[in-house]
């Protein structure tokens, strides 16, 4: 269920279009509901269509096409590793096939503890410096050896305690 509090913020975002475009808002309700809620649920898609007039499944194919909004809960990093062919040309798959193996889970999976989920993803327009990622959809990680994942790793785990 979507709060008042939350609608509240939904009206803020849709004011900012004219009325016969709230559709528009679509994305930036998305994003509200994320970051209350972790993930965006079939649920929340269907309040969130219904709130701004759209058919349920238009809602899921924004939520689909982006990886940005997750449709199910992750870890506490998202680590988004592209592996588009120039991020492939210089070892894109690699680096995701490392994670794998360094993590213990498959791309698509979190780890046991909650901390990691592994993701591919499409181009992040730093080709120049692949291979790339990205971490919790906001920090992008460029030239990304082993060395420099295992350094990111580290990282992150010790911000946590771990």
């Amino acid at each position: 269920m979507i709060s008042e509090a939350t609608r509240a913020r939904f009206d803020r975002e849709v004011a900012k279009y004219p009325p016969e475009q709230a559709q528009s808002a679509v994305m930036a309700c998305l994003s509200i509901v994320q970051q209350e809620q972790g993930f965006v649920s079939t649920d929340a898609e269907r309040e969130i269509a219904e709130y701004l007039g759209m058919a349920p499944m238009a809602v899921h194919e924004v939520t689909t096409f982006y990886n940005m909004y997750n449709q199910r809960p992750v870890g506490k990093f998202k680590l988004n590793v592209c592996t588009n062919l120039p991020c492939q040309l210089r070892d894109g798959q690699k680096a995701l096939h490392y994670l794998e193996g360094k993590l213990g889970v498959h791309m698509g999976e979190t780890t046991a503890d909650g901390l990691f989920t592994l993701q591919q993803s499409e181009c992040l327009g730093a080709c120049a410096d692949a291979p790339v990622m990205l971490v919790n959809d906001r920090h992008m990680c460029s030239f990304m050896s082993n060395d420099k994942l295992d350094q990111l790793i580290e990282g992150l785990k010790a911000s946590e305690g771990k």
